[in-house]
């Protein structure tokens, strides 16, 4: 059915999932434990610094991953730093997350990133 001006909209009288308008939404998870519980049993080198930092890289070594809230860059409010190389070792793209940003949310992107099975997208 295509949408025309005579096509009545009707709104829904509720949300359609009912636990979605009662759940709690993400709020505060500042560690770093779901993200390095996701990543060590994906098979990554996870390791802690004496500062407190994490530093975390994908077995093929393109992925780092870093928790580092004793960094210079916390202090500017980038807590979680993720980086990717292409396939000749330079820099693809990165992505950081700051202190607000719960720990879950963090492990739920990078388990997106690990999930997709190819680096091409499927809109090109």
């Amino acid at each position: 059915m295509t949408p025309t001006a005579t096509t009545p909209f009707h709104a829904p009288a509720a949300l359609p999932f009912t636990a979605l308008a009662e759940r709690e939404w993400l709020l505060d998870c500042h560690c770093a434990g779901p993200v390095t519980d996701l990543l060590k049993n994906q098979g990554w080198d996870v390791v802690s610094d004496l500062n407190s930092n994490v530093h975390c890289s994908s077995p093929d070594q393109r992925v780092y991953v870093g928790f580092l809230p004793e960094s210079p860059a916390a202090a500017r409010g980038e807590l979680w730093h993720i980086s990717v190389k292409g396939t000749g070792g330079t820099a693809a793209w990165h992505q950081s997350f700051g202190p607000d940003t719960p720990a879950q949310a963090v492990a739920g992107f990078l388990a997106a990133l690990i999930s997709s099975p190819s680096r091409y997208c499927t809109c090109i």
